[in-house]
Parts: structure tokens; C-alpha cells; sequence
């Protein structure tokens, strides 16, 4: 089986490149760069025509959205287990992913590219603000799904904590003090602390050198 990760330094790619070291899995890498905006190159969209990161190409068949990209690698790796035996929790940690993707990514990107939700240059900064309170909710939403916990969903590492990983991490990249959330501030420390994390951020400064 031949996989190949679209993969960009900073973007929810970074999730997928975590869960395929934690399955073991050979993959390569389809390193991009998107402040160059190759993503939008025809190349890039012949692969994935929503322009973005991640797309997984397996076997020449590829596979868009981080929620499809991560439920494929738990179904193709079962021996890792990313995603819960009991069919309850597979489900909300279903629901975790899906939060991770339509509730707190689109704060994040509200701050990074206001643009894309006003088109008034003048109302940016109040489109940033109005994006740092609504992942500030997410967060807090977060602390007590954390609280008294090492990971999401019992003792194993899995897609809930990779995804929400980045969310935080990326989160923290706006300037704002994350510190006031103690819980979320462990997972990371927890996350960082594992080989495929450190494999990911090895990955990452080598690719950032590149460009």
C-alpha cells in the first residue's frame, strides 16, 4: 500500500501525520507550502480541487476532510487503537473530531484570515476579536472535557487527542495567553512527550528549513 500525506508545517495536516507514526504506518509526504500558495497551483488541485491540507492519497485514491483522513487510518490500523472499542465511545469521540473541525478550526481561521468572513479591511481586528472569544469558548469547553483525565477517552492515546492537539496548539499561535487552562496546558505537554510528536516536529522544522 503506497499513502502519501499532503502536509504543510502549522496546518491540521498535522494531525493526520501523528495518527499514521502512532499506527506504524510507511507513508511519505507531499510537503507544501502554503504561504507560496501551492496549494492553488494546478498540480495541488488536480490531487485535491478544495485547495487545502490535508488529502491523503492512497494507492492513487484520495481522501479529503481530517475527519474522513482519520477514521480511515483508525479502520486501516485497528491494531493501533486510535478511536474507542465501545460503540458509545466511538461515537463521541466522532463528535470530538467533528468539534475539532466545524466548531473550533473556524475560530482559528477567523483570527488568521479575517478577510475570508468580512471583506471591510477596516473591520478586521473586530473579526479577530470576535474569533479569539469564540475559540476561548471552544477551550473552556475543553478544560472540563479534560479535567481529571490523561487523554480523551480512557488511558489510550487517540484521534480525539491528536486533533485537538493542533486546535490548542494552534490556538496559542494568535498571542493569546493559554496558560488559565491547566488541563488543555497538560494534554499538550502529554502530546509532545510522544515519539510520533516528536517525529512530526523534527518533520516540521526540516520541512520550514526547506522553504
Amino acid at each position: 500500500m503506497n499513502i502519501t500525506l499532503a502536509f504543510a508545517p502549522g496546518a491540521c495536516a498535522i494531525a493526520p501525520y501523528i495518527l499514521l507514526k502512532e499506527a506504524g504506518a510507511s507513508f511519505d509526504t507531499l510537503d507544501l507550502n502554503l504561504g507560496a500558495g501551492e496549494h492553488h497551483k494546478p498540480e495541488y488541485l488536480k490531487i485535491n480541487p478544495k485547495g487545502k491540507v490535508p488529502a491523503l492519497i492512497v494507492d492513487g485514491t484520495v481522501i479529503t476532510e481530517n475527519v474522513a483522513i482519520q477514521t480511515w487510518i483508525d479502520r486501516q490500523f485497528p491494531q493501533a487503537g486510535l478511536m474507542p472499542s465501545d460503540p458509545m465511545q466511538y461515537i463521541q469521540a466522532l463528535s470530538v473530531l467533528g468539534w475539532c473541525g466545524s466548531g473550533i478550526h473556524p475560530k482559528l481561521t477567523q483570527q488568521a484570515r479575517p478577510e475570508r468572513y468580512c471583506d471591510d479591511p477596516s473591520a478586521a481586528a473586530r473579526v479577530k476579536a470576535l474569533g479569539h472569544e469564540g475559540m476561548v469558548e471552544q477551550f473552556e469547553l475543553a478544560e472540563q472535557m479534560l479535567a481529571g483525565k490523561t487523554w480523551f477517552f480512557g488511558e489510550r492515546f487517540g484521534c480525539a487527542d491528536a486533533y485537538f492537539y493542533w486546535t490548542f496548539r494552534r490556538g496559542g499561535a494568535f498571542g493569546a495567553d493559554l496558560s488559565r487552562f491547566a488541563n488543555c496546558m497538560a494534554h499538550r505537554s502529554r502530546v509532545e512527550s510522544r515519539p510520533s510528536v516528536k517525529a512530526l516536529l523534527a518533520h516540521e522544522e526540516a520541512v520550514k528549513a526547506r522553504f
